[in-house]
């Protein structure tokens, strides 16, 4: 099992925590993470992209000249595609992007980016993190102390609501429980951190 440093909000270490094998220390499979941040991104899209076809231009109704007898070709409309202004053919009109990886994959990927966090040191494991009050400069004073000047995600087992509103305003902070940590999260942010408890519940869910 894989071994980590435990530490407290001031930054000192206090012990150490055992990783489960089967959720933070396999071998990350790379596509599989790369599959698992493209479906992620892709279910992010709006998909409101939106053309006008021959149907929808305004203008058009009345048949430009007659059929026959002018030497010209046939129009039946001058907000047909042919013409300037007219409808676009095979425009984007809007759409869902999201779709579905099956469920083992899923689980495979999310694996793999904690593990990969574990293999590159990028992983800070707290005995606890609450706040008293919600309050920007504690919570700025708490990655201080543990050394944290780059991108981190934040995951406490529950809802920590002071924790959540000091974090909202530090710019590269994101703040999640443990039930919605995610393969895109953990590897967009430089650094994990993560409580005991999140731990536990992480492993109980994906183990």
């Amino acid at each position: 099992m894989p071994k980590v440093a435990l530490y407290n909000v001031s930054g000192s270490q206090v012990g150490e925590v055992e990783l489960s094998d089967s959720v933070f220390g396999i071998e990350p499979h790379a596509h599989v993470l790369n599959e698992a941040v493209l479906m992620q991104r892709a279910s992010l899209r709006l998909g409101t992209h939106k053309v006008k076809g021959r149907s929808e231009v305004r203008g058009g109704g009345r048949k430009p000249w007659k059929q026959k007898g002018t030497g010209r070709a046939r129009q039946g409309s001058i907000r047909a595609p042919q013409w300037k202004g007219g409808g676009i053919v095979f425009g984007p009109t809007p759409r869902s992007y999201s779709y579905k990886l099956p469920k083992k994959v899923r689980r495979l990927a999310i694996k793999s980016a904690l593990s990969s966090k574990v293999i590159g040191n990028e992983i800070i494991v707290l005995d606890q993190l609450q706040l008293a009050q919600p309050k920007t400069k504690d919570f700025q004073a708490i990655l201080s102390n543990l050394k944290v000047d780059r991108k981190a995600l934040v995951v406490t087992a529950g809802y920590e609501e002071n924790v959540a509103l000091s974090a909202r305003n530090i710019p590269g902070i994101k703040f999640v429980v443990a039930e919605g940590i995610n393969v895109l999260d953990v590897m967009v942010y430089d650094k994990l951190i993560i409580t005991k408890d999140a731990v536990q519940k992480v492993e109980e869910v994906f183990a």
